[in-house]
């Protein structure tokens, strides 16, 4: 009797046991379900939102549904673009991804709704002769189905973990419904080569100047003999660069909206800036490295603040910047159907700007983590100092690419950055591997072992470079499509 009973409780509990394996794995396949059922809510409030503003107008139903896919697409630069901010300084383990996603949700919205442009250009780029548009109807729908396909693109690519550039997302689908709606003839052929251009030049100098700096780092504070006291010198000087170059870049990109400040003010307002905070940092500096060990794990507590402080920075520097030139087709098509003619330049409502500005916190909170983690851990390894060196990076090339006239991509030059930071990394271990075999024979560690230590991951490597390659292209073939199938559908 007492086996009985014992063979009972037995299966009693494998069957509990087997019930909570299954409410387990119900709970992680609906957990992206919430995701998405918050993304999709988002999405019909920005519809009810333009519903509300417009009313019964002429035309509202075609503003609602440009209001939901405008939604749509803020939602995905927050899931792709905002990555490229924070991914280093999570990658360090300056920020955690918590932390990350507040900072960069507050600093977004915030360098969105105070600095965002007040005008965007309609014809993103200046890429399609507006001219060449036969009449508002077709206007509108070409900058629908650009506003369509550039958010398909970029949902896309963060599906498959690549981290592509929003604008040229957008350039792209401007181009490709333009095509369609006017011809080859339309396009100017001139921007667009220089757009090809910055898929070259914008991960390039953002590699280099990142491996510039990090190269810099271990000659003067990490391969000396007195580490802290060299930190204690140079950490408040870099740091004063870093803020100097930040208050260039925000008075120059970002603060457009506030105030209109040309290069040579600006330079000096990041001169001013740079030795006061070189100043103020110095002792702080001095306190935090007391009774640390001369070791280079101690450098990365002294380079961790700068680097939250850098990652913040960009992100309300990006969300200045980018957010118009993504909400912009919405923009457009909201003024066409308020006005009945469309122009280049149009100014974006207020609730066009928070409809950008949210979708890109909800797109970051719910799905963002993908790419924080691809970017921060996954390209290469990086630490306080390379992560340092990253974000320091994408502030001056976009900086220096302005004053040259350069068109760059931000995202295009933090993630190269990245890879710049690695493979010097890699430069330089092979250069100290090929000294020591010269120095010791014995020790001399064979080809086919060094190849394996890579250490920049090749095939994230090609994944990212071929999504920036097919960007513009994918995006103008798929905006083709969509004008084709809305003109076709509403004439």
């Amino acid at each position: 009797m007492q086996q009985s009973d014992d063979y009972k409780w037995k299966t009693l509990d494998r069957d509990l046991g087997r019930i909570s394996q299954v409410e387990y794995a119900t709970q992680y396949v609906a957990r992206p379900m919430v995701g998405l059922g918050i993304a999709l809510a988002f999405i019909v409030l920005a519809a009810l939102g333009a519903m509300l503003v417009f009313g019964s107008e002429p035309g509202s139903l075609v503003v609602v549904a440009a209001a939901a896919f405008g939604a749509y697409m803020a939602i995905n630069i927050g899931a792709n673009d905002v990555a490229n901010n924070m991914g280093p300084a999570v990658g360090a383990k300056a920020l955690t991804m918590g932390g990350a996603i507040v900072i960069a949700a507050l600093c977004e919205s915030a360098g969105a709704l105070l600095a965002g442009g007040d005008v965007v250009s309609t014809i993103s780029k200046g890429i399609i002769d507006p001219a060449a548009m036969a009449d508002t109807q077709t206007f509108i729908w070409a900058m629908m189905a650009a506003l369509v396909s550039s958010a398909l693109w970029v949902n896309l690519a963060t599906w498959v973990g690549a981290p592509v550039s929003t604008t040229h997302s957008v350039v792209g689908g401007v181009m490709g419904a333009g095509i369609a709606a006017a011809g080859f003839a339309a396009v100017n052929w001139v921007s667009m080569g220089q757009i090809a251009l910055s898929w070259i030049v914008s991960p390039v100098l953002g590699g280099l100047v990142a491996a510039g700096f990090l190269a810099f780092i271990k000659w003067r504070v990490i391969y000396v003999p007195d580490k802290i006291e060299a930190a204690r010198f140079w950490v408040p000087v870099l740091t004063g660069v870093m803020m100097g170059v930040f208050a260039v870049y925000l008075s120059v990109k970002g603060l457009k909206k506030i105030i209109s400040i040309d290069l040579p003010f600006a330079l000096l307002i990041g001169v001013i800036v740079g030795i006061v905070v070189f100043a103020a940092s110095t002792p702080l500096v001095r306190r935090q490295s007391e009774g640390l060990e001369n070791r280079n794990r101690s450098l990365k507590v002294l380079f961790g603040l700068p680097l939250v402080i850098s990652a913040g920075l960009l992100s309300f520097a990006h969300g200045a910047n980018d957010v118009a030139n993504a909400v912009g087709p919405l923009a457009a098509i909201v003024h066409a159907e308020g006005v009945g003619a469309f122009a280049g330049e149009v100014q974006i409502p207020l609730w066009v700007m928070i409809i950008g500005a949210c979708g890109i916190s909800f797109g970051l909170v719910l799905f963002g983590p993908k790419l924080i983690k691809m970017v921060g851990s996954q390209i290469t390894k990086l630490n306080p100092m390379r992560a340092y060196c990253v974000a320091l990076s994408a502030a001056i090339t976009v900086i220096v690419a302005s004053w040259l006239g350069l068109p760059v991509s931000s995202t295009h030059i933090a993630v190269g950055g990245v890879f710049g930071v690695g493979f010097f990394r890699e430069w330089h271990a092979e250069r100290r591997v090929r000294q020591l075999s010269k120095n010791r024979p014995e020790r001399m560690i064979a080809k086919e072992e060094r190849r394996r230590r890579k250490l920049v991951r090749r095939s994230h490597f090609m994944t990212i470079v071929a999504a920036w390659v097919f960007t513009v292209p994918a995006a103008a073939v798929l905006s083709g499509v969509i004008f084709l199938a809305l003109t076709g559908l509403f004439g």
